[in-house]
């Protein structure tokens, strides 16, 4: 009984042990699952966190910055100019009259005082004789008064005459001398007149107008027209000069210019005044420049394409054209700020050289530009860098275009 007795107690014992057991590998299975699933839990909820973070990030815009470049030390501005004679001047008639002939047509060069053409004045003619008559008449009275004048003051001298009779005749000769000088007067006004007959160039020039001819009726009083007379050499050159260059351009600035009549060949001009001021109208300031026509290649009013070779303004900067975003608040760049967000600047352009353009103002040299920026670019936007400006972009000039830039 006691050996039954103690195996049940064993067979106790050993159950005991086995449940404590099984509890402990419960409990411990239980722990792991716990822990299993809490860190299925982490990992998936990391996994949402990076997911979310990866998708904002995407949504976040890549952009590629630039620098703006400055332009070379020296650059070409072409503009559009009006060649116009040195003096131009029309030939009126100061005299009534008939053309009696002409001496040179369009075309022909005359020189100072040349004689272009004859009037016929027979009434001017008359008038001539007439007051030549009437200074003789009034010469013929004034020594008729001046032997009265004399005789009377002999006679005062024996108390024959009173003074005042003495005091009239030396009056009276006063008087005649007074119609003389007026006869003169008259004569020499006709004699004046009269060498208008003959229509002659006031200076060296071409004859670019005749509008007259032989018998044609001469009205002086209505300004009636015969000629047109041009001095061809130099020439006068006007070029309006638009306001962002206007400070760069100084009397004695050397220019060239060429004609559509003589593409391969260009003519030298200097600048000799401008008009200092600028035009309301066209924003441009008119300069004018002196051309030497000594070959009479040059003609008046012509049209010619103007090549300035000008400083550089340190104050202009250019941009690939690619930067640009042109909206409805006008032409602007995108600019990267130091926290990564985007600024929108309203800018101006000077001359478009097609892969480039001029930025007169609106961004500083040191500015992140960003090229080619998406259309949905808006100001303040967070961005996304993908290079650095390298900083010698910013400090070295550069190259000069490859081609004349002209004002757009």
């Amino acid at each position: 009984m006691q050996n039954e007795q103690d195996q049940d107690d064993k067979l106790l014992e050993v159950n005991q042990a086995t449940q404590s057991r099984l509890k402990r590998a419960g409990l411990i299975m239980l722990v792991v699952a716990i822990l299993v699933v809490a860190a299925g839990l982490i990992m998936r909820s990391r996994q949402s966190q990076l997911v979310n973070q990866w998708t904002q990030e995407q949504a976040i815009p890549v952009v590629r910055v630039i620098a703006s470049l400055k332009g070379s030390l020296t650059h070409t501005l072409v503009l559009p100019g009006n060649l116009q004679p040195y003096i131009d001047a029309p030939i009126l008639a100061r005299v009534d009259g008939y053309l009696l002939r002409w001496y040179h047509d369009i075309g022909a060069k005359v020189k100072a005082g040349e004689l272009l053409a004859d009037i016929d004045t027979p009434e001017l003619d008359h008038q001539l004789d007439q007051a030549r008559a009437d200074l003789v008449s009034a010469m013929a009275k004034q020594n008729l008064a001046e032997v009265t004048a004399k005789r009377w003051k002999n006679l005062l001298a024996t108390d024959s005459v009173s003074q005042q009779d003495s005091d009239e005749k030396s009056a009276d000769l006063e008087a005649r001398k007074a119609d003389v000088d007026a006869a003169k007067a008259n004569v020499g006004r006709i004699q004046a007149f009269e060498q208008f007959k003959r229509v002659v160039a006031p200076f060296d020039g071409v004859v670019t107008a005749r509008k007259t001819d032989v018998g044609a009726l001469i009205s002086a009083g209505k300004g009636t027209e015969l000629f047109n007379v041009a001095s061809i050499d130099p020439l006068r050159l006007y070029v309006p000069v638009p306001q962002s260059y206007s400070n760069q351009i100084k009397v004695g600035v050397k220019a060239t210019l060429t004609v559509p009549e003589y593409t391969d060949r260009q003519f030298e001009a200097v600048l000799t005044r401008t008009s200092g001021s600028i035009s309301s109208g066209s924003g441009t300031l008119l300069v004018a420049l002196s051309v030497n026509n000594k070959e009479g290649l040059l003609t008046p009013g012509s049209y010619a394409e103007v090549k300035f070779d000008l400083p550089e303004n340190a104050s202009i900067q250019r941009v690939p054209a690619s930067a640009l975003i042109l909206r409805s608040a006008g032409v602007q760049l995108a600019v990267v700020e130091s926290d990564n967000r985007i600024k929108l600047k309203k800018v101006e352009l000077g001359r478009d050289f097609g892969v480039e353009v001029e930025v007169l103002s609106g961004i500083a040299p040191n500015d992140r530009i960003v090229d080619s920026p998406p259309d949905s670019l808006e100001d303040g936007d967070l961005v996304r860098v993908s290079n650095n400006v390298p900083k010698e972009a910013v400090e070295k000039p550069a190259a000069p275009p490859a081609h004349d830039g002209k004002q757009p």
